[in-house]
């Protein structure tokens, strides 16, 4: 069965990025000069063709925008300023929103209103737990001294909502993968993958989720991969203490700097400050392609991860200096901060790429491999 054209989805698209993308007249410059192009996979032009034509299907069963690194040499090279840099970047954010079931991502990536009405939301839910819970705890601890974060903030109770966090991210996350996963293996017919290839490449899908190494074959900029490397561990190093090992971490003992609970806060917090002012600069300076266009979930992510941590720095810095109410304060912003942040990004937006992308990655060797085993009786 053909598949159905809608002559109206590039105006969709223009709420995932602001490229002329009628521009592009398939020369095959992108193609022949990207570090990432194989022979069965000859993108950007692939998914540059489908959303022009309007053939969401195939779209939506499309791993090429994810398998693009934006390094930038194509759109630096586009003899028509088509930027299928950025055109690649517009496609991840329209397909995250095609994976997620809910329609959030959609809503969140094409309304201020609503990413912004729901952060609001989160965090007031957050400031209203504390009033009602902590609020004369806090005047009584106050009166008798000293910081006492786990009298004001019980690590077991706080531990108790970030195991809720983390299932309900767990959930989002998960059950848009497997949306990914229908759409990109299930939904096509022609190709069957046996159940042996999924245990041979799952080491691929490790690897790549956490070394992120691809990123190292832009030759033309390679610090962005050890910044986003840096990143990536610090962030990944936080979530795990904060939701498994908070018991450890938070503590009303001011352990040494060479403690490991505070070496590790301190790299998680190096790694994020690092990438968090490399992003912000490259966005104000709009000094290479992949920094000339940002959408405008782009600065929020930023500006939140940015709020998270040092509001995380504060709450250390106040803590370790015996600053009561200072500490008490900046721990309800910080969490009025993390959460909404968490809950919108890892799921729905911006993070939800440090998942998609190995999966991605994942998906596209399984394909591979099925489609070489399929022709090996032909060729012979």
């Amino acid at each position: 069965m053909s598949e159905r054209v809608d002559p109206g989805f590039i105006k969709e698209m223009k709420h995932y990025g602001t490229s002329d993308w009628n521009a592009c007249f398939h020369c095959g410059n992108c193609t022949a000069i990207c570090p990432f192009t194989e022979n069965e996979s000859l993108f950007p032009r692939k998914g540059i063709r489908q959303m022009q034509m309007g053939l969401k299907d195939s779209l939506a069963s499309n791993v090429d925008p994810w398998l693009c690194y934006y390094c930038g040499e194509c759109s630096d090279t586009c003899p028509r300023n088509a930027n299928p840099g950025e055109i690649m970047m517009s496609l991840r954010r329209y397909l995250t929103t095609i994976y997620d079931w809910t329609g959030l991502a959609k809503r969140f990536y094409q309304s201020k209103k609503w990413e912004f009405g729901v952060m609001i939301l989160l965090a007031l839910l957050i400031m209203i737990l504390f009033i009602f819970f902590h609020g004369p705890m806090t005047r009584e601890l106050t009166s008798e001294g000293g910081v006492q974060l786990n009298t004001f903030a019980p690590w077991k109770k706080i531990e108790i909502g970030d195991w809720i966090m983390a299932g309900l991210l767990s959930f989002f996350l998960i059950s848009n993968i497997l949306n990914m996963y229908l759409k990109i293996i299930v939904k096509d017919r022609q190709l069957k993958v046996p159940f042996r290839f999924y245990i041979i490449e799952f080491w691929s899908l490790i690897v790549n989720f956490f070394t992120q190494k691809k990123f190292s074959k832009c030759e033309k900029d390679r610090t962005y991969w050890i910044t986003h490397l840096l990143v990536m561990t610090g962030y990944t190093i936080m979530f795990i203490l904060i939701v498994v090992f908070l018991g450890w971490f938070q503590t009303d003992a001011i352990h040494p700097w060479w403690h490991g609970q505070r070496l590790l806060g301190y790299y998680a917090t190096f790694g994020l400050l690092v990438g968090i002012f490399y992003f912000l600069a490259g966005r104000f300076k709009q000094n290479t392609q992949k920094n000339k266009y940002s959408h405008f979930t782009d600065w929020s992510f930023l500006i939140l991860l940015l709020l998270t941590t040092l509001s995380g720095i504060l709450v250390h810095i106040f803590r370790v200096t015996g600053l009561p109410m200072l500490t008490y304060y900046t721990y309800v912003i910080h969490l009025m901060i993390l959460f909404p942040m968490l809950m919108i990004e890892v799921p729905f937006s911006k993070w939800s790429h440090l998942a998609y992308r190995p999966f991605a990655i994942y998906f596209y060797n399984l394909k591979k491999r099925a489609m070489n085993r399929q022709l090996q009786p032909v060729l012979q």
